[in-house]
């Protein structure tokens, strides 16, 4: 597909960030920031308005008749900021356009992953970006996730584990590639993994749940609370019940003394 934009992208970079001025309140700046513990500046911008607001910048790049230099090149210009919600607009643009990436595209969604030390920055690249664009080839992306997966740094291994949900919403779980994830990291500290582990099988129980009850009773000693708790929350209620008195029996609290250590190289 040609690339479709006439407006070029400083330009709309710009009219962006006039449309984005006066948008949020001191106030909420102030709340966000302590919220995500975020070392960027912020606006204060309720999330609802910027993705309307990006939506129109998406419009003014082409639509549907956008080409991929057009989203990845809108994307890197907004993403070049130490403001979040440029940064978060970087990031729903790349998910409006997702249908153009490949995956050589991840190689950039790898070094953001990297510069974008918070989960509302990571999750969607995960799960909305990097998940869709691996579901349409696993076998030529699923190494970059087996790498992400094995990474120092925890929000790329929370990232390989978020870029499942796709899948698995599409009716398309990768069990065995959640599994080899998981398992190592089931007993490490991080609550963002922890957190993740339990989501990612909350999702999975939907429509396996003998499958998520079978994985959970395998691991009853070496599930922290939270990963416990999101994994049975979707199952049947006897299920659920059933697992909960084992996991009390089997001692709670089991994961934090026997927590991995990993490097964070």
């Amino acid at each position: 597909m040609t690339d479709a934009t006439t407006t070029p992208i400083p330009a709309l970079v710009s009219g962006f960030d006039k449309d984005l001025d006066g948008l949020g309140t001191a106030a909420r700046a102030t709340h966000d920031q302590q919220y995500h513990k975020s070392e960027f500046a912020h606006m204060g911008v309720p999330v609802p308005e910027l993705r309307k607001l990006v939506k129109g910048l998406y419009k003014e790049l082409g639509g549907r008749r956008a080409g991929h230099d057009d989203v990845t090149g809108l994307a890197a210009a907004l993403w070049d900021s130490d403001v979040y919600e440029r940064r978060l607009a970087a990031v729903f643009v790349l998910a409006q356009g997702v249908r153009l990436l490949d995956g050589a595209d991840l190689q950039d969604v790898t070094l953001m992953l990297r510069d974008a030390p918070m989960w509302s920055l990571v999750d969607p690249l995960a799960g909305d970006v990097a998940g869709k664009v691996v579901l349409r080839d696993r076998e030529g992306t699923g190494r970059t996730l087996d790498l992400w997966a094995d990474d120092g740094d925890f929000w790329l291994r929370r990232a390989a584990l978020l870029a499942l949900i796709p899948g698995i919403r599409e009716g398309k779980p990768d069990l065995v590639r959640f599994t080899r994830y998981a398992d190592p990291m089931v007993e490490e500290r991080e609550f963002f993994i922890r957190k993740a582990i339990g989501w990612v099988l909350r999702e999975i129980a939907y429509k396996d749940p003998t499958w998520v009850a079978a994985w959970v009773t395998a691991r009853l000693d070496r599930l922290s609370g939270v990963t416990f708790r999101e994994a049975v929350r979707r199952l049947p209620e006897d299920m659920a019940a059933r697992l909960t008195a084992e996991y009390k029996a089997a001692g709670s609290g089991r994961g934090a003394g026997k927590a991995v250590a990993r490097s964070a190289a």
